[in-house]
Parts: structure tokens; C-alpha cells; sequence
């Protein structure tokens, strides 16, 4: 066993030998599918601590010789394929952590020629006299020892994009990275399988990628790996029985990403470290620091604030994916900023409507954070202010909730365009942050007709009542109650039974002020 050259199977034994272990081994099923075809490139871009590299390391096991991996495969669910006992330790592969090459040199340049001279010293080693000894290029050594002896190389590379995530690293070098890498894999006889993983998708210059005979799978669009980019529904589900934790509470800390093939994905790293903890809290911290994160909202990118805020109210915003290039540092408009968000796990995608949204209440929890770290003032005003306004609805002090939200609006007229429906929507959820430690939101919205429906239904064990927030643009609060009353509590009440709140609102656009009106209700059993 080498350092790059089949690296054997001890990080895939530590990761099955850990305290909690989800298998994940079916992924090697969509690998043995495509090996040795047109298809055999594939680039799976997800989020730090998503279970990147353990995934690399399980591949390696897998396909590498120089061990015997059978048993550590035999209970999971790749075992059961007809496929996995045909590849089980039968190719030579080549492992690359290019993070770790690139922290021992200074530059892109330095880096390529220790990954060289590294591979090439094992591979000189193993295949004595087949490749000659002043040979300094990988590919070269590769392709004569493949004309010898028809060697085919599995190539794992694992933060392959770590050149597209520093600002040292000038376009010259990540050109001249891009190079090397399809210089290596492209068109050559030697390449059974490439797989690579990092953070980024492949780095795209205008509409032309170096590296196009990848087939792609990012957070953005995972397609058949969807349910590999995280812990899915029925595997945290699994988990909080075997550790007697509340599933509920689980699902709204750490679920939220969604895909089409995989409708509920939670982030891996912090289930498994609440389930060990014994405590629902925000771990992301402890990988990325919320300094990061205040970094990019604090950009002055036209509109960056509006979408952030409107998030926060929890809400989804419109984003146009297709103009990021792929790195940390070219960015043009705000849609890169959040598109770059999606991809460090900081957004949540949602592909049917193209919208972004954030995905649980630990990322909130690290957005209010950076927020409150920033100098938006008004919005954590607003946040500070928000269980005071929610004490006034539950009291139905209609006269105070008017006034607290014309101060939100007030004081966020220079960020928030507040000229419709959706815009008096943004500011009553932000106004009303704080009622996501009591509720679920759901927003209702019939397009263009003046009116919008946001109800909050109490999470299991609160004993709030239900509020259905009824918003009128230039009409009247008490025709937002009518409103109400005449749609008979359809869409997401429709199963619901307890109090509720009927909360009319409207705002007068000659006066610039809110109106109130609050009504209470109890929707018996049908």
C-alpha cells in the first residue's frame, strides 16, 4: 500500500468502526455502472462536513488493491449487488487530497510538480522498468506503462477545488490547474473511473469548461445522488430510535434540503454529533466560523440585503443560478453571492421554482448570528423586537401591533421595496422572526390579487394558538378579515383544530401606516 497508490482501506474501517455509521455503500452500485464507459467522469460537489471524503475513502477501499476489503463490506448494502464482488479490490488506484498537497507549497505550480514527483516515485516503484526513470509527467509515465501492459487507474480526488477557494490563487494557475487535470483524465486509455468531490462544481470560464467530459452533481442538481448528499428522512428517523431522541426536533434543526429525488436531505455531520451530544444546538459552527458567512452578506451587491432579510422572515427568493462561475471570488451580482451560499450549505435550493430559502433553524441560528454581527441595525432591531410584537398578537393589542410594525417598515424602507403584497409580506415576517421558535410558517399567496396568507401553525408541544395572518396592500384590515372568513380557513388549516388567531392587516399607501385588526377563533374537530 502507497500514499497515493491504492492507499488500502483503514480511513473506510475507522469511519464503519465509529459510533454511529449510516450506509451509504450503495453509491458504489452508480460507480460500477459507469466504469469503464463514456460515463465513467463524475464531479460530486456538496457542502463541507457533508461526508465528502469519507465517501472518497470508502471508493478507495472498495476498488483498491493491495488489501482485502470483504469483510468490512459484507453486512452493507452494496454486498448485495451482483455487481460488487466482480470490482472488490480489482483495480490499481490513484488518491489524491489535493488540499493536502496544495497546504505543503507555496503555489499552484509547486503543487502540480509534488503531485507528480509523489505519484510518480510509487508508481516507478511498483512497475520497476516499466516507466523510465527520468520521466517527470504523470500522464506521460501512465500512458506508456498503459501501452506495456494495458494497466487501467481508478482516480480518486477528493478538494479537488481547493485552487477555486483562495484568493492567492490567480486565474493564470487555476487555468494551468484545469490544464493538468485534463491533461491526466481526458481521452486516455488508462482511466477506468475518475471521480472527484470538493465544495465547488468544475470552474467554468464564460461558457467553456476545461474539464467537460465530467458529468456533474452539486447542490444545485445532485440528481440520482441526491440521497448521498446528506442523511435522508427514514436514516435520521432510524438513528433518533436507536438514541431515543425527538424526531421533530431533529427535522427542524437539521433537515431542509430538498431535491427532486430526495424530498427531505439533513446535514450528516450535525445529526451525528446531536445524537453524541445528547443536545439540539447549532454545530456548524464548529467547521465554519460565522465570520464567513457575515463576509458575503455584507457584500454591496444591489438587492443582497433585500434577499437576506427576506430569507430570514422566512421566506424563498428568486435566484439565477447559471451566471456563478464556479470559485469564491468572481462575482458579478447578488444571485452569485446566494448561489455560492447554496453550495456551502449556507441555502437551501428548491429546483421547481428556482428559489432559495434558509434550510433550518441551526443555518438561521448562524445567519442571526452574522447579522447581528453586522451593521444592519434596523433588522436586528427588528429581530430584538419581534417576541414583543408576538406577546401583542397573542394579547390582541391591535392598536401596538400596528405601531411595532410601522416601526419595522420605518426603519427598513432603505433595504425593503415596499410597493406590493409581497413586500408588506417580507416586512410582517420579519417583523413576526421570532415565531419560528413557536411555529411553522406556511405562506399562502394568490398571485396579483392584493391579498397574502401567512399561517403559523404551533409545533408539537406548544400551546400557542394558530395565527393566520391575512395582508391587504391599500385595502382595509377589516376586509382582510372578511377575506378570512369567506375562504373558511382553507389550505393549511384545513386539518387543524384548536385556537386561532385571525390577524387582518393592511397598509394605507396615502397614510403610510399599518391598520390591525385581531379576532380570535376555535376550529373544533370536523
Amino acid at each position: 500500500m502507497g500514499v497515493y497508490l491504492n492507499p488500502g482501506n483503514r480511513l473506510f474501517a475507522e469511519a464503519i468502526g465509529s459510533e454511529i455509521y449510516v450506509d451509504k455503500t450503495e453509491l458504489i452500485e452508480h460507480t460500477n455502472k459507469v466504469l469503464g464507459t463514456l460515463q465513467k467522469f463524475i464531479c460530486i460537489s456538496r457542502p463541507r462536513r457533508f461526508g465528502k471524503s469519507m465517501a472518497a475513502n470508502m471508493l478507495a477501499a472498495y476498488y483498491g488493491r493491495g488489501c482485502d476489503s470483504s469483510t468490512l463490506f459484507a453486512s452493507y448494502k452494496i454486498a448485495g449487488y451482483e455487481s460488487y464482488k466482480k470490482h472488490l479490490n480489482q483495480y490499481n488506484v490513484i488518491f489524491l487530497n489535493v488540499q493536502n498537497a496544495f497546504s505543503r507549497v507555496e503555489t499552484i505550480e509547486e503543487m502540480l510538480q509534488y503531485i507528480q514527483r509523489e505519484i510518480l516515485d510509487e508508481l516507478k516503484e511498483t512497475y520497476k522498468g516499466l516507466i523510465p526513470e527520468g520521466e517527470k509527467f504523470l500522464s506521460a509515465a501512465l500512458e506508456k506503462l498503459y501501452s506495456k501492459s494495458e494497466e487501467k487507474f481508478i482516480f480518486i480526488i477528493d478538494e479537488w477545488d481547493c485552487a477555486f477557494r483562495s484568493k492567492e490563487v490567480q486565474k493564470e494557475e487555476q487555468t494551468r490547474y484545469l490544464d493538468f487535470l485534463r491533461d491526466l483524465l481526458k481521452d486516455k486509455a488508462y482511466v477506468a473511473l475518475a471521480y472527484m468531490t470538493g465544495i465547488l462544481p468544475i470552474k467554468k470560464y464564460g461558457t467553456h469548461s476545461a474539464l467537460n467530459m465530467f458529468d456533474e452533481y452539486s447542490m444545485t442538481s445532485p440528481k440520482n445522488f441526491a440521497e448521498y448528499i446528506g442523511f435522508t428522512e427514514e436514516e435520521v428517523k432510524t438513528l433518533c430510535e436507536n438514541y431515543r431522541a425527538d424526531f421533530n426536533t431533529m427535522k427542524n434543526w437539521y433537515d431542509g434540503y430538498t431535491f427532486p429525488k430526495a424530498a427531505h436531505v439533513y446535514n450528516p455531520k450535525s445529526v451525528v454529533d446531536a445524537l453524541r451530544a445528547g443536545e439540539f444546538a447549532s454545530y456548524w459552527s464548529q467547521t465554519e466560523t460565522y465570520e464567513a458567512l457575515r463576509k458575503y452578506i455584507d457584500a454591496n451587491y444591489d438587492g443582497l440585503k433585500e434577499a437576506i432579510i427576506s430569507m430570514l422572515a422566512g421566506n424563498f427568493y428568486k435566484v439565477n443560478t447559471r451566471t456563478f462561475q464556479n470559485d469564491m471570488t468572481t462575482f458579478q451580482k447578488k444571485d452569485d453571492i446566494l448561489t455560492l451560499l447554496i453550495h456551502l450549505g449556507y441555502l437551501a435550493y428548491d429546483n421547481k421554482t428556482a428559489s432559495v430559502y434558509i434550510p433550518n433553524a441551526e443555518i438561521q441560528e448562524e445567519f442571526r448570528n452574522a447579522v447581528e454581527g453586522s451593521n444592519w441595525t434596523e433588522v436586528i432591531d427588528a429581530i430584538h423586537q419581534s417576541e414583543q410584537l408576538l406577546q401583542a398578537t397573542w394579547n390582541m393589542e391591535s392598536e401596538t401591533v400596528a405601531e411595532m410594525i410601522d416601526r419595522v417598515h420605518m426603519e427598513n424602507t432603505s433595504i425593503l421595496t415596499y410597493n406590493d403584497e409581497n413586500s408588506l409580506s417580507c416586512v410582517i415576517s420579519l417583523a413576526y422572526y421570532n415565531a419560528i421558535n413557536e411555529y411553522t410558517k406556511i405562506r399562502e399567496f394568490p398571485t396579483g390579487k392584493g391579498f397574502t396568507d401567512i399561517v403559523y401553525l404551533p409545533k408539537e408541544h406548544s400551546n400557542k394558538p394558530a395565527m393566520l395572518v391575512e395582508l391587504k396592500y391599500g385595502k382595509s384590515a377589516e376586509g382582510a378579515i372578511a377575506q378570512i372568513k369567506e375562504k373558511k380557513y382553507v389550505g393549511s388549516l384545513r386539518e387543524y383544530q384548536g385556537n386561532l388567531l385571525l390577524v387582518g392587516i393592511n397598509y394605507d399607501k396615502e397614510t403610510k401606516e399599518h391598520q390591525c385588526v385581531i379576532e380570535k377563533y376555535t376550529i373544533k374537530e370536523k
